[in-house]
Order: structure tokens, then C-alpha cells, then sequence
């Protein structure tokens, strides 16, 4: 897996655990789709 990939998985990955967050949530706050946290989270 790239460096930024990886990177950004754990960046979204702990704004969800930090702020009991849903996909939406994070989805929004990244500026990405909630099929793109759901994959990056998931891989």
C-alpha cells in the first residue's frame, strides 16, 4: 500500500474513533466521498 494512502486510512480511521464519528461524518470533514472512507477504512 502507498506511503499516503496508508497515511490518510489512519488519519480517518482516528477522526472516527476520536469523535465517534459516522462515514458521513468523516466523509465531510475530508472532503471525500463516503464510498472512498468506507474503502479506506475497510482496506
Amino acid at each position: 500500500m502507498k506511503k499516503y494512502i496508508e497515511e490518510r486510512a489512519v488519519e480517518v480511521a482516528n477522526y472516527i474513533i476520536e469523535n465517534n464519528a459516522t462515514v458521513r461524518q468523516a466523509a465531510k470533514q475530508f472532503g471525500i466521498s463516503k464510498s472512498t472512507v468506507h474503502m479506506v477504512v475497510t482496506v
